[in-house]
């Protein structure tokens, strides 16, 4: 693997964040972490169109990677995202830049082990769940003697501890109530690259499949290339709602999502070009 990304952020592409979520700088404390959570779920997506063109332009798997300062530049320039491994590692290189303390995890859906990552963040003594990778709305208390519950505007959250570090995370209302379980155990940063690295290869998750979702008006928004026809989806009181897309998927996809439509129609080429 290359050279380890750094593990914050530089002071220019911190302000350039801030600006672009329309964050002030405050104290490290759990209403702004709120608030940071609350902007960035409502300007970066959660999308896998870069990445698929990123890893088609790309001979190298370990040159891959966009790290914190690339994802960075490319939400800011071009309205992209990241799936879970780019997207915290870039969340969690903002926060600890504005002065937050926690670490990194790698998690299970099911009987997947590794598939999905998330931050644990320390304020006070109490450690809360933080997730811009799938994303979680607001930041989830973790407590590992009883089960804990969080109501935000979009989705309530329930929280339930079993077995040594471990916790089920669910979801109300929503068609699919299961996300995965956290396991609270830090990652060093070379393994959390290494991991990163290794999901652009054979076995790379959503490599295949042009997903996007992101909340646009107050409303939880997505679209997937992998139910045909083109469409676009929300969420109301825990149904799915599909709109067909009757024009061009990448501009429909741009005017949602404010992702570069030359990107989203490049990796939708990419996919149709595989055999």
């Amino acid at each position: 693997m290359t050279a380890l990304p750094d593990q914050q952020l530089s002071a220019e592409t911190t302000r350039r964040v801030l600006n672009y979520l329309d964050v002030e700088t405050a104290q490290p404390a759990l209403g702004y972490l709120e608030t940071l959570i609350a902007r960035y779920v409502r300007c970066v997506p959660w999308e896998s169109a870069s990445r698929i063109v990123r890893r088609q332009n790309t001979d190298e798997i370990e040159n891959c990677p966009r790290w914190p300062e690339i994802f960075w530049q490319s939400a800011i320039q071009d309205g992209t995202g990241g799936t879970c491994f780019e997207s915290n590692l870039a969340f969690i290189a903002l926060l600890r830049t504005l002065g937050f303390e926690g670490y990194l995890t790698i998690n299970d859906m099911h009987e997947h082990t590794g598939v999905h990552t998330a931050i644990v963040i320390l304020i006070d003594g109490q450690k809360w769940l933080v997730d811009a990778g799938f994303p979680v709305y607001a930041p989830l208390p973790l407590n590992p003697e009883q089960i804990t519950t969080r109501e935000t505007r979009l989705l309530n959250y329930t929280i339930t501890p079993h077995g040594e570090n471990h916790y089920d995370i669910e979801r109300a209302p929503h068609p699919s109530a299961y996300s995965f379980t956290l396991i609270d155990q830090p990652i060093s940063h070379a393994d959390y690259c290494a991991a990163t690295t290794r999901d652009y290869g054979e076995n790379g998750l959503f490599l295949d499949k042009v997903i996007a979702a992101k909340v646009v008006n107050d409303q939880m928004w997505r679209f997937n290339s992998a139910e045909p026809p083109y469409h676009l989806q929300h969420f109301w009181d825990g149904q799915r709602v599909n709109t067909v897309i009757k024009g061009d998927a990448a501009d429909a996809v741009f005017a949602l999502f404010n992702i570069d439509a030359k990107i989203v129609r490049a990796a939708l080429s990419a996919l149709e070009a595989q055999p």
